[in-house]
């Protein structure tokens, strides 16, 4: 066999390969992508046909001249990244810098052996001996096309972040990012979050009548309407008159209608799927969950098995499944299940057009490798995913699920009004493949509400006996945030980036800090907020979500050869060039903002001003003079950006918060930085968040009433650690000053207070700052030095333990603290 090098993309890869290839060949890893567009400049010739300047990642060099080198001796060259757009510009990248080897080659080699010939592409959908070979057997070209594809996405993206990133930088802060995609997420999360904002809340009412027939058990049956009406019930008046009605009425069945109803079987993963099962049921991030999936696709040791590929490749779109697989699993439910749960003929499921044909769905390489039966080799988290990816293709080929619903209406007749009650109830008469498997859903549907609902047997005439009635006030409710599994679905029903794409996504919002999570659910943050509108305002094409998902139907048309990348760039610079000059022009700058409030400065009186700083909007005194020393300098946290904790949605931020590492219960806990969230499954999973990253804290009410409006105070946490304030805000700003009773030694006038530092420390200075500018580490107390006549004296806590010493330096002064001080002390 002649020799071979094989180029992938990870270790782990490589070594699942090289096991199926054997000794002729040399598997390598590029590491991922060995090409990039330049960090120090734009990459993009705009003005010469958008020619590109792919240049070597830095610290790629010595991955590239090692592959370079093996290349040099190599008699082929096999090209196998990924089966996708990425991994065909890995390819192509990989060529063009090992093209130069075929110079290299002994006087020997045949002249009309070209470099085409050397360098040849493979790909397969599973890690799998047969597809492998296989693959090997029928090696291709690079795909110019699916290269177009991936450099279109990546100079649009190029063209967005470096043109627009520094407007943000010089209106708002420095360090800030637009990207063509994330700043289309965000747009999603804000907007929700004003309809949450704007919403409100309608009152309705429900009666459900608790009636019992001949036979048991008793059920429930809800009002509908009138005769054959249906009505609302507004209001707990309306309520009343209808429940005072019925307590005097006659109950019978109007109708009773059996049916068989069918629930088909879900297709097997696509990626969207995937991350938002794996969302729901485990608890697992969108980044991590396709973190575990690369793992199981490039290959996990399975003791004297070796390394091996569990599942198919895992970015994708197609639940299009291979004859082979098909035909397996089919057996595998005939030997396991029994020939009633298979179908006479496979199941098959409809694509969405722009789903990628070459490419299947998720699914185990083979299922006859049970979940438990490797259990022993995969870590837990792998376990999991794992099950669940051999669960959703075992269950897709099997029967529908087979219910008998029974749907009853029933005549309430009071005097000359009949009032009309409904209930549904349903039995599952044979479990098909919920026997395997069952989809994850946002809430509660009708489906169980029906299956909670256990019916006697009743007749049309048939006489009911009322038990009880039972109305209920309830208000609507907001839409509520998006989570990952909700997002990634709205994403991809808006058709808004693509399978390879949501993880990075969402990721980026939050590393961003433009969103963070509450309980789970996505709240966009003040800095988001103003990128938003700001983006929003001056780029009205190129950030608008129709506009969005035509280019990807776009760079779909690349990949597909009905367009060129060049034409749709071009297309796309037009609208881009001319939102660009406009908001140069008219973008605000949200540096020199100074908004005008009705709140008064605690020190002088004068009126503040909202101001935006480093790290968001503050209160600021509307006197202060930066050329004036004397000038007043109060400022305050402004929470603006804090969500509406009366919204039902937040209510989650009470709940339990898991770990996106392994999804185990996530537990609040202290150190010597202060409170931070860390994950039960320590030892074996350490993932901590500090309180600022994503979830805030809880408020906690207190029973002390707010001196300025009787309001109750609480506990809230901000930027830099725990202040109590008024539950009445934004109506009262009161915050709570922590006083500790002792006047200021310097200016004689003020009271020292506790505050906290930026870096959480715990320090004491003057009510009267910046008038007065002292102080100090320790905590003071309000006695003289007996040895240098210090005005004050100070508590601190040593190693040896806690004293009383003097501030002055000059003056060695220092006594035990008594029992009671010390205690302070050490809890201080």
């Amino acid at each position: 066999m002649s020799k071979g090098l094989v180029i992938v993309e990870s270790p782990a890869k490589a070594k699942t390969i090289q096991k199926y290839l054997g000794k002729g060949f040399t598997v390598e890893a590029s590491l991922g992508h060995v090409k990039d567009l330049p960090k120090s400049t734009l990459g993009v010739d705009i003005n010469n046909e958008f020619d590109t300047d792919y240049v070597v990642i830095p610290g790629k060099e010595k991955v590239v001249a090692k592959l370079k080198k093996l290349a040099e001796s190599a008699d082929k060259i096999y090209l196998a990244p990924d089966p996708d757009r990425e991994g065909e510009a890995i390819a192509a990248h990989l060529a063009e810098e090992l093209g130069d080897g075929a110079k290299k080659k002994k006087a020997k080699k045949k002249k009309d052996d070209g470099e085409g010939d050397r360098i040849r592409r493979v790909t397969f959908n599973e890690i799998t001996k047969r597809a492998v070979q296989e693959a090997f057997e029928h090696p291709r070209d690079i795909d110019r096309n699916l290269v177009d594809a991936q450099q279109a996405r990546r100079v649009l993206d190029r063209l967005v972040g470096y043109q627009v990133s520094p407007l943000l930088w010089d209106k708002v802060r420095r360090g800030l990012s637009a990207g063509r995609v994330q700043t289309v997420a965000l747009r999603l999360i804000v907007e929700r979050e004003r309809e949450i904002k704007a919403f409100e809340k309608k009152e309705y009412w429900t009666i459900d009548a608790n009636l019992a027939a001949a036979k048991p058990p008793a059920f429930d049956a809800r009002f509908l309407g009138k005769g054959e009406e249906k009505i609302e019930v507004p209001n707990g008046e309306e309520a009343e008159k209808i429940r005072t009605a019925l307590e005097k009425a006659v109950w019978s069945v109007r109708t009773a209608e059996k049916k068989e109803r069918r629930r088909n079987a879900t297709p097997p993963f696509t990626t969207s799927k995937l991350q938002q099962d794996s969302s729901r049921k485990l608890r697992f991030s969108v980044k991590r969950t396709m973190m575990i999936a690369q793992r199981l696709y490039e290959g996990v040791e399975l003791g004297e098995e070796g390394s091996v590929g569990l599942i198919t490749y895992m970015r994708t779109d197609s639940t299009r499944v291979a004859p082979e697989a098909i035909n397996e699993v089919r057996q595998y439910i005939t030997s396991e299940y029994g020939a009633s749960y298979l179908p006479a003929s496979p199941n098959t499921y409809k694509e969405k057009k722009e789903a990628q044909a070459a490419h299947e769905a998720i699914r185990p390489s083979s299922v006859l490798r049970h979940p438990d039966q490797i259990k022993q080799y995969l870590k837990e988290d792998e376990y999991k995913v794992y099950k669940l990816i051999w669960q959703r293709f075992v269950a897709s080929q099997i029967m529908p699920a087979v219910f008998d619903q029974t749907t009853v209406d029933i005549d309430a007749k009071s005097g000359s009004e009949t009032f009309w009650f409904r209930v549904t109830g349903s039995v599952l008469k044979f479990d098909g493949f919920l026997k395997v498997y069952e989809e994850s859903k946002e809430g509660k549907d009708e489906e169980d509400e029906e299956l909670k609902h256990k019916l006697p047997p009743l007749e049309p005439g048939q006489k009911l006996t009322l038990k009880e009635l039972k109305p209920e006030q309830h208000f609507t409710e907001p839409p509520p945030r998006y989570n990952e599994a909700s997002l990634v679905k709205e994403l991809e029903e808006r058709g808004i980036g693509r399978p390879s794409t949501y993880s990075a996504i969402l990721s980026t919002i939050q590393e961003r800090q433009y969103a963070q999570k509450l309980g789970g659910k996505f709240v966009p943050t003040e800095i988001g907020l103003v990128v938003t509108d700001l983006l929003i305002e001056n780029f009205r094409d190129i950030f608008d979500i129709q506009y969005t998902a035509r280019l990807e139907e776009e760079l779909d048309e690349i990949e597909d050869g009905k367009e060129t990348w060049t034409d749709a760039l071009g297309e796309f610079y037009k609208k881009f060039e001319k939102d660009l000059k406009y908001a140069q022009k008219h973008m605000e700058n949200i540096k020199r903002m100074e908004k005008p409030t009705d709140e008064k400065c605690e020190r002088c009186g004068a009126p503040l001003v909202i101001k935006w700083g480093k790290h968001g909007s503050f209160y600021a005194c509307s006197t202060y003079d930066k050329d004036d020393p004397n000038s007043c300098t109060f400022t305050k946290e402004n929470p603006i950006n804090l969500p509406d904790l009366d919204t039902a949605d937040v209510q989650e931020t009470s709940q339990e918060e898991y770990c996106e590492n392994c999804g185990r219960v996530m537990v609040l806990k202290r150190g010597r930085f202060g409170q931070f969230m860390a994950c039960t499954g320590y030892p074996d999973c350490k993932t901590t968040r500090r309180l600022d990253q994503g979830k805030r804290v809880p408020d906690i009410p207190l029973d002390e009433p707010c001196p300025k409006c009787g309001r109750n105070l609480m506990i809230r946490h901000g930027r830099y650690g725990e202040f109590t304030a008024c539950s009445g805000y934004p109506d009262c700003k009161y915050v709570k000053q922590n006083f500790i009773g002792v006047k200021c030694p310097d200016c004689k006038d003020g009271d020292l207070v506790e505050k906290k530092a930026r870096k959480g420390n715990t320090f004491y200075g003057c009510s009267n700052y910046p008038k007065c500018k002292f102080t100090s580490a320790h905590k003071p107390m309000a006695e003289k030095c007996p040895s240098c006549g210090s005005e004050y004296l100070v508590e601190k806590n040593l190693k040896a333990g806690p004293v009383i010493a003097c501030p002055n330096k000059e003056c060695d002064f220092e006594r035990e603290a008594p029992p009671a001080e010390a205690a302070a002390t050490t809890t201080a």
